[in-house]
């Protein structure tokens, strides 16, 4: 499915990751783990990536590539809303290289996926920031995007997760 997609700017594009851009994709995870300073919590490996991504497909990757070379990437997935009675897009990731902001490539990138969920019959597309990311709060905002100031994110992952499965 080595669908690209041209944008509006010249020499940038989007595509599907393939099982083949498994390293690609994670060696940006990894720069991304360095900017949120979370290198310590990245398990990620490329096989993990393959078959999370490629065999079982819970979630797609998409590239951004700038003259043939991949410059960003998004991670995404499909949640459910019992609200709205429809599926949603959830942004687990998306980056761009830090030489290569400033250019739209970010925003060229929301703007696909924003089509992508629109096309999929989406109720709404979700993704969550660090509260001391200013610069992508600032970006988020440009775009009319809106804080969920009443919401907290909770997560259970490791000991904690084992202990509750134990429990069921």
């Amino acid at each position: 499915m080595k669908k690209t997609v041209q944008t509006r700017i010249n020499g940038f594009t989007i595509r599907f990751a393939e099982e083949n851009d498994a390293r690609i994709v994670l060696d940006m995870v990894r720069e991304l783990a360095a900017y949120e300073k979370l290198v310590d919590n990245l398990e990620a490996t490329e096989e993990l990536f393959s078959e999370s991504l490629f065999q079982r497909g819970v979630a797609e990757a998409l590239i951004g590539e700038y003259e043939g070379k991949p410059v960003g990437y998004a991670i995404c997935c499909h949640n459910f809303s019992s609200f709205t009675g429809r599926i949603g897009l959830y942004i687990e990731d998306i980056y761009v290289k830090p030489e290569m902001r400033g250019k739209g490539f970010g925003r060229a990138m929301f703007a696909y996926i924003a089509q992508l969920a629109i096309e999929r019959k989406c109720g709404r597309l979700e993704w969550s920031c660090l509260d001391w990311n200013k610069p992508s709060i600032a970006f988020y905002e440009k775009m009319d995007a809106k804080r969920l100031e009443d919401w907290t994110m909770y997560k259970l992952s490791g000991d904690a997760l084992q202990r509750m499965a134990r429990k069921s």
